[in-house]
């Protein structure tokens, strides 16, 4: 009989260990930190969960390139082989590297002068809300119903809503500074947007005379997903359909510490002549030369590599595997989760798991300290806390779902570690109706939930 179990793509070559603390020990931490998890130490951390971003394994491959890197400042060998590579993957015309996809967006709508626009999007996430509303634009949110309920187990959960994109791009006529597509939703449970969606959202900017423009941190995923799960496309592969997907688009920002596979870099590539030659100005001034863009030719040289590695099947298949096994680990323990599984992370639906928390009394960051003191392993909240405003003085308007990140570094963690973080969760589970909330003592007006300070309520 055929083995149908999905092993580990490669073999560990190099090990790291980790941290091991006591519960008297986490409070301690958990304390000095304000109940912020972003704001604990990686020597406090068993299993780091927080994001995967730049926080993955790279290969011997990656690490073969680095070594040869051109750190030349203005013309790195480096650079030209990275653009070969990414015109070869995207299509795009021009190729400009960031330090990360933060400084690719925060350059992309400077170019387009979002200031009094909008920009229209199945869903912004954090830095790009941000990015958006410094620069004086709003960012709005129009993802398909589906994609707003965490039970729905709707395949491209992702999607844009086709109408009510349209009515946007005809009642905001030119407003609109662009149409965003992110990929995989990150905001939503890590959900992709499917090709039929895709083409059918860019055919509409178009028709309108707007520029569609993808969040591509995820690009890799979010093709595989179309593989599986969308009629028609399984007999091509990832990278066929990640290259008719970028074809769909005017250009790309990328947080290359996500499908990039590297620790570090981000992309923002397009096919306008006057935009890059006006997003390379704005890179010299705040990022660097365009042949480096703030990065190392070491840097550059790993991410033409990983941008290789990272639609090979093999990788896919395991890497969206891994996060099934445990999203239906914890499904059969009944927590409450977003479906179906993510590309990149399991979703807990933290507003169902403590009913008896309101929005402003922060449920997910709750949930995140549960699981770091029950057993040292640090979430992130994706709710109020990210994403809310205040309102007044004691409550935020709340932000549409409570979620917290369980999000998985590529190539980093084995299957016991996973089983381990099940036994964990079910630990924090069994004691849900204990569980009291957080209030915010000190804030940033800016992306709040890197810095916030918070204190359990009810203590003095």
């Amino acid at each position: 009989m055929r083995n149908k179990a999905i092993i580990e793509p490669f073999r560990i070559r190099m090990v790291e260990p980790l941290p091991v603390t006591t519960e008297a020990q986490r409070r301690q931490s958990l304390e000095r930190a304000h109940y912020n998890p972003f704001l604990l130490r990686s020597r406090e951390i068993t299993i780091d969960l927080l994001t995967d971003s730049g926080t993955g394994a790279m290969s011997t491959a990656q690490w073969a390139a680095m070594m040869t890197g051109d750190e030349t400042y203005a013309g790195s060998e480096s650079f030209y082989a990275l653009q070969e590579v990414a015109r070869s993957l995207t299509g795009m015309k021009h190729v400009i590297p960031t330090h990360q996809g933060r400084s690719a967006e925060h350059i992309l709508f400077s170019v387009l002068d979002a200031k009094d626009r909008v920009v229209l999007a199945n869903t912004h996430f954090d830095t790009t809300r941000a990015n958006v509303e410094y620069l004086g634009g709003e960012a709005i949110d129009l993802v398909i119903e589906e994609g707003l309920s965490p039970a729905s187990r709707h395949p491209f959960k992702g999607n844009i809503d086709l109408e009510r994109l349209e009515a946007q791009l005809s009642r905001e006529g030119d407003r609109v500074a662009a149409v965003l597509m992110t990929i995989t939703n990150n905001s939503g449970g890590g959900q992709p947007a499917s090709l039929e969606n895709l083409r059918a959202a860019g055919e509409l900017a178009r028709r309108y005379g707007r520029p569609f423009f993808l969040d591509a941190a995820r690009f890799a995923e979010n093709a595989w997903f179309i593989h599986e799960r969308e009629p028609g496309q399984q007999d091509r592969t990832p990278r066929e359909i990640a290259q008719e997907v970028f074809s769909l688009a005017d250009g790309f920002t990328m947080s290359a510490k996500k499908d990039g596979l590297v620790n570090i870099g981000g992309l923002l590539c397009l096919n306008d002549d006057t935009l890059a030659e006006r997003a390379r100005a704005l890179l010299i001034l705040t990022e660097g030369y365009p042949t480096y863009g703030g990065l190392a030719g070491r840097d550059l040289a790993a991410l033409a590599v990983g941008l290789e590695e990272v639609t090979q099947p093999e990788y896919l298949k395991y890497r969206v595997a891994s996060v099934r096994y445990l999203h239906e680990m914890l499904d059969r323990m009944d927590v409450p989760l977003v479906h179906p599984a993510g590309g990149h992370a399991v979703y807990i639906d933290a507003a169902a798991l403590y009913p008896h928390l309101k929005p402003w009394e922060l449920p997910g960051v709750t949930l995140c300290n549960e699981l770091y003191l029950e057993g040292g392993v640090r979430a992130v909240e994706i709710g109020t806390l990210m994403f809310g405003r205040p309102v007044d003085g004691a409550h935020d308007d709340p932000a549409a779902l409570e979620l917290v990140r369980l999000a998985f570094p590529r190539r980093t963690y084995t299957q016991s570690h996973v089983d381990w973080l099940a036994d964990i969760v079910s630990e924090v589970v069994a004691r849900r109706s204990t569980a009291r909330g957080l209030r915010i003592k000190k804030q940033s007006l800016i992306l709040r939930a890197f810095t916030a300070e918070l204190e359990p309520i009810g203590s003095a």
